[in-house]
């Protein structure tokens, strides 16, 4: 196998756990965060994820990998932020490892 080979063979094997990733996600987001959230819902993305794991699995045509691509990329970077959002899952806002739930862990000072 040349270099060029290998780094495809890498290549392709990252857009696979990417695109199994986002399948998993989006199985794991309910159904009313994507209507709350003003997205397609969730079948769709469902639909559109599992082809893509099929695509990269089953079929190997670039052109077809690439467009699974594409639509991995959108539910990363619009639909989970958004789906997070309305569900409450937005994470830390401000604050540090050591606050509590009543404030800043001060040491007892």
């Amino acid at each position: 196998m040349t270099a060029f080979g290998g780094f495809m063979s890498l290549l392709f094997l990252g857009m696979l756990v990417l695109a199994v990733v986002a399948l998993v996600m989006a199985a794991m987001a309910r159904d009313d965060a994507y209507r709350a959230a003003d997205k397609q819902n969730k079948m769709f993305w469902m639909i559109m994820l599992g082809v893509t794991v099929a695509v990269n699995l089953l079929v190997p045509i670039l052109f077809l990998q690439i467009a699974g691509l594409i639509a991995t990329i959108v539910f990363f970077v619009d639909v989970r932020p958004a789906l997070k959002q309305v569900s409450g899952g937005g994470g830390r806002r401000g604050g540090s490892s050591s606050d509590g739930p009543y404030g800043p862990y001060n040491g007892g000072r």
